[in-house]
């Protein structure tokens, strides 16, 4: 039986693997953490690494870095995953940092994943954490906020990595092209547009991006040692060629503004079409959401109060299910929204306060509904005449709230439509009965 090279046995790899970064100038991106003079660099760069978590999406590089820091690190390196280990594999590791310990030598522990972890899992760590037997670096694509124990996560110097732009994986791809570890040994033709594709198709993922490129090389026309890309190849590995958009470009506003329109003009399915050529398209589900978000308050309102709690669930649901389990929870919100009835009084009632608070910013609170913590400030008079509403008969008073250069204005303005009817014939009863009474509250 032929024995297999070492040479082999690496070419084998995925490109992706073959290509990971060894150094921070290699790593693509994130330059807010890793820029010239940024905290982590120099953290890195001086050697003073402490616990810390990096949150992002995948393929942004959080394993990559991890691995940086242990190829310049003094301290002793352990790679644990969270998929594979329990506690007991925990403990065996935590007994060996505490012995390196022991002999004045540092370790990092770095857990892939480790939102997988179980609470007892991650309460394994806090002890070593603690009294410094280890240096903990943890990778999670999930919020940290909700997916690690707060007191290891007080622990923990929180950074947060991006997607990578297009440029950046565009920069990666070429790289791939002449670096030998990639495919620097053969002359490999392919448009510039083709590698933008591939980007965008990618999603700020370098890792997609790498094994997209390695499918659609490894597919091309071969000759000698030129490999021709063909717009074919390129479309059956992509296979979204008329989907494709530049998530920051022109398109991108036109599509949520589509979308956005369609739900204020009550027209469902032209909503679900827009929604469906975003998320098809490679957008972030929780981008999508958010303007769902916006618009339950800013196009419907109190017209139907139920519709901001949709548009919240449905941003939380994409947020634990990610795609493309989620696009069946943002058509429930889109459809309910585009048939639920129209206000934007509430948008157009910040708007005219803002005006005001913009050209009135000195305006003093009325003494009456002003804090009264001290003795000085009740000899002031703050807080003098407050009448606690909840003491009243009609849970109402005639108390004065607005500076008086501004009585009398009126910033919400309710309308007939749906519930907000209600809120309208509510508002117009509380007005009247004010209108009858002294500000002591006494029928005029």
């Amino acid at each position: 039986m032929e024995q297999q090279t070492l040479f082999e046995k690496e070419a084998a790899a995925p490109l992706a693997a073959r290509l990971r970064p060894r150094t921070l100038d290699e790593i693509v991106g994130q330059a807010h953490l890793l820029g010239e003079g940024k905290i982590l660099r120099r953290l890195i760069e001086s050697d003073r690494i402490s616990s810390m978590i990096f949150w992002g999406p995948p393929g942004v590089g959080k394993t990559t870095l991890a691995r940086v820091i242990a190829g310049r690190t003094k301290a002793a390196f352990i790679d644990f995953s969270a998929v594979t280990s329990g506690i007991k594999e925990i403990r065996t590791v935590m007994q060996q940092a505490e012995d390196n310990r022991r002999f004045g030598e540092r370790t990092i522990v770095f857990v892939d994943e480790i939102h997988r972890f179980n609470k007892a899992q991650q309460d394994a760590f806090l002890p070593f954490v603690e009294k410094g037997s280890i240096i903990l670096i943890g990778a999670t694509t999930e919020n940290p906020s909700f997916e690690v124990n707060g007191a290891l996560l007080s622990r923990c110097k929180v950074f947060v990595l991006q997607s990578l732009q297009t440029e950046d994986l565009v920069t990666l791809l070429s790289r791939a092209l002449k670096d030998p570890r990639g495919f620097g040994n053969l002359h490999v033709d392919i448009p510039p547009e083709a590698l933008s594709a591939i980007a965008s198709f990618a999603n700020g993922d370098a890792r997609a991006a790498l094994s997209t490129l390695e499918m659609v090389v490894l597919n091309g026309e071969a000759q000698g040692d030129t490999v021709t890309v063909t717009d074919k190849a390129l479309e059956q590995c992509i296979s979204r060629k008329s989907l494709l958009y530049d998530k920051k470009g022109e398109e991108h506003y036109n599509l949520i503004s589509a979308l956005h329109k369609s739900m204020r003009n009550s027209d469902p399915d032209a909503a679900v079409y827009w929604l469906a050529r975003m998320l098809e398209a490679g957008e972030d589900p929780l981008y999508v959401a958010r303007r769902v978000i916006r618009f339950a308050s800013e196009d419907v309102g109190l017209a139907d109060p139920r519709a901001l709690e949709i548009a919240v669930a449905a941003y939380q649901a994409c947020h634990f299910i990610g795609m493309p389990e989620c696009t069946v929870h943002l058509t429930q919100a889109v459809v309910y929204l585009s048939l639920a009835p129209k206000s934007n009084a509430l948008y157009e009632a910040y708007n005219r306060a803002k005006d005001d608070a913009l050209s009135m910013l000195a305006e003093p609170v009325p003494l009456v509904i002003r804090n009264a913590p001290t003795r000085l400030m009740k000899e002031l008079d703050y807080g003098k005449g407050y009448q606690y509403a909840h003491d009243t008969a009609d849970k109402l008073t005639n108390m004065q709230c607005l500076p008086d250069s501004l009585l009398g204005r009126s910033y919400y303005r309710p309308t007939e439509e749906g519930l907000e009817a209600k809120c309208k014939a509510r508002l117009e009863q509380i007005k009247e009965w004010k209108k009858r009474r002294a500000p002591d509250g006494t029928e005029k």
